[in-house]
């Protein structure tokens, strides 16, 4: 595999995918990149009706890429630092109780009822598939994405307060999301059960750990910054930090994710800012990260779209998938009553909280990462055809609207208590 050729054509693709975007739809990158990959993609498929060599190419070249690896063992910790570092964490510790069932019980609950509805919603389509492996798609589809919050959050004009609540949630449930997915595979793939503490040592071992060594690597790099002033090594410094820190995780079997969030965290913290940054180390790191940032994001969006080359269509996984759509709002509307009933009167939550947090928790391509690691014997083809078009219908659709979403509903707010 040559992967200076890979690298540079999705670098290539996504200039020329920005600069349209930029220029003439003027979307959030996020949204405006994957719009226009699945459109360059629907015409490569318009093309091969006459001449199908340009569509071969596109899928030799996309089948080159392991997805499930790229995003998951590589990509996700750089965009979850950068992602954390820049998250306010003053407003992340008041409402850490909330992210904390968001991100946990508000899982668990949505894997649960996503696969139940699902389960119910094959058999009516004489799809039937067992309902270990619906448990799977539920794991899969129920965390939000961090990477797709990030993007598009910023430019929705969402209150700081729910921007926190929303943000917090998808830093920290992928990691939970996960250890849920891994722990059902287990049991789908080995003898049909596994014990309790098996179940609590891996996500011991892989949250907690995550998390302490995280801490660890914040407090490493904050004294290695704190004892010297040289923007030029500081931000080599913190780059050395995720990079070395995402292959001990893995080594470690820890989540490299949740120790990049937590070690993000530390390093953005203000406090520790002012104590071992210069402003102009603080400007150099800032914009390094951000560059950093925007390039993995417009690369990742380029993938999600071109990620339609390899499905196989189906007219009734289709029909399944846009199905699937309003269950898993309505399933994850459920899993979030819970907790948000338990602390809006304490922390003053915005109104509505429950529906914006709904439609705002978009998914993206941490749910293809997943349902690509599927075996056949799960029906790995259906449920990839059914996530992507959930995450498509997420970022382009809920995407756009959260912004409108927000803003309609604050100002009937206002007119109500003006009255």
């Amino acid at each position: 595999m040559d992967y200076y050729l890979i690298l540079t054509a999705l670098i290539t693709l996504s200039a020329i995918f920005g600069y349209i975007n930029v220029r003439f739809l003027k979307l959030p990158n996020t949204i405006g990149l994957m719009l226009i990959t699945i459109v360059y993609t629907l015409i490569v498929f318009g093309l091969s009706y006459f001449d199908d060599t340009l569509l071969q190419a596109e899928i030799a070249f996309i089948r080159q890429i392991n997805f499930k690896e790229l995003l998951l063992d590589h990509m996700l910790s750089f965009l979850l630092f950068a992602g954390a570092m820049h998250t306010n964490f003053q407003q992340l510790k008041v409402q850490r109780w909330p992210i904390l069932m968001f991100s946990t019980l508000g899982v668990l609950v949505s894997t649960f009822l996503v696969g139940g509805c699902v389960f119910f919603l094959l058999d009516i389509f004489g799809l039937g598939v067992p309902f270990i492996y619906c448990l799977l798609f539920g794991a899969l589809i129920s965390p939000t994405d961090p990477i797709a919050v990030l993007g598009i959050l910023k430019k929705a004009g969402v209150p700081k307060k729910l921007e926190t609540k929303i943000v917090g949630e998808s830093l920290f449930n992928d990691g939970v999301g996960v250890v849920i997915f891994l722990t059902i595979y287990q049991i789908a793939f080995g003898s049909g059960s596994v014990e309790v503490s098996e179940i609590a040592k891996l996500f011991g071992v892989e949250v907690f750990g995550g998390v302490a060594f995280g801490l660890l690597l914040g407090w490493i790099t904050y004294r290695l910054l704190k004892s010297i002033d040289d923007f030029d090594i500081e931000v080599i410094i913190t780059l050395a930090m995720v990079m070395g820190g995402t292959v001990l995780a893995q080594k470690m079997h820890i989540s490299a994710p949740l120790a990049m969030v937590t070690a993000g965290l530390m390093v953005g913290n203000d406090t520790i800012r002012q104590t071992a940054m210069s402003e102009t180390t603080e400007i150099y790191v800032d914009k390094f990260w951000e560059l950093i940032d925007i390039l993995l994001n417009a690369i990742l969006f380029v993938l999600i779209g071109m990620e339609m080359l390899v499905l196989v269509y189906d007219k009734n996984f289709i029909l399944v998938g846009l199905l699937v759509i309003p269950v898993v709002l309505v399933c994850r509307y459920l899993s979030l009553l819970l907790p948000v009933n338990i602390f809006k009167n304490k922390l003053d939550f915005v109104p509505k909280t429950n529906v914006i947090m709904t439609w705002g928790g978009l998914r993206g391509g941490i749910s293809i990462a997943l349902a690509l690691g599927l075996s056949q014997d799960m029906h790995r083809d259906m449920f990839l055809v059914i996530t992507y078009i959930v995450v498509v219908f997420s970022i382009l659709v809920q995407g756009l609207t959260v912004g409108k979403l927000v803003n309609r509903i604050l100002s009937k707010n206002k007119k109500t208590s003006a009255n």
